[in-house]
């Protein structure tokens, strides 16, 4: 049974973020490797709507308990799309997107300064069309918790007309969550049994 979403003052996002990250590593401690490895393999019918004939795709490299990305990364270059991951060049750098030639083989991916693989740097720079992105909560109505550091946020801001996906497991779910005037909804939040229709 999948552990209750943790019932914390909405403002208390450092609270909120250690209970939620506690909740997804249960969570993901409990299933089935082979149940873990059928989740989210592709886009459903209706997000893929969402993306422009052979878009580049922007997507996380999945760390730890996050929703997985390689399903979807390698269905998208099947069909026709391009995907770029995350790039740093330093741990002060702003967030830019390199394309990801090859999501069926890691091994051409570096460990970047946050911990997360990224390409190397002669990979082509490229700016998504569509951003799929981690998180550690969310509402229905598509509000996003993050990691705190910000990159998505500042990077979704520089880029208003790029829609953004999240993908997470069903016990990330939250009633409510911390919101400024600033923050983007999510277009749409995809977990393993539902699609939740945000706002673009």
């Amino acid at each position: 049974m999948d552990p209750s979403p943790p019932n914390l003052p909405a403002d208390d996002k450092k609270a909120l973020r250690k209970a939620f990250r506690k909740t997804r590593a249960e969570h993901v401690a409990a299933l089935p490797g082979g149940l873990r490895a059928l989740v989210l393999n592709r886009p459903p019918a209706p997000v893929v709507e969402m993306f422009p004939a052979s878009a580049t795709v922007g997507i996380y490299h999945a760390v730890g308990s996050e929703a997985p990305t390689h399903g979807w990364a390698r269905w998208l270059t099947e069909n026709g799309f391009k995907t770029a991951l995350p790039w740093f060049a330093g741990r002060d750098a702003d967030m830019e997107f390199r394309c990801w030639d090859n999501p069926w083989d890691d091994e051409a991916l570096l460990s970047g300064p946050w911990g997360a693989l990224q390409p190397p740097a002669g990979n082509a720079l490229v700016v998504p069309e569509v951003l799929v992105v981690p998180l550690l909560a969310f509402t229905a109505s598509g509000l996003r918790l993050g990691q705190g550091g910000g990159h998505y946020d500042r990077w979704l801001d520089a880029h208003p007309q790029v829609p953004a996906i999240g993908l997470a497991w069903d016990c990330q779910i939250a009633e409510e969550l911390p919101h400024e005037p600033h923050d983007r909804h999510l277009a749409a939040v995809v977990t393993p049994t539902r699609i939740y229709e945000g706002r673009m």
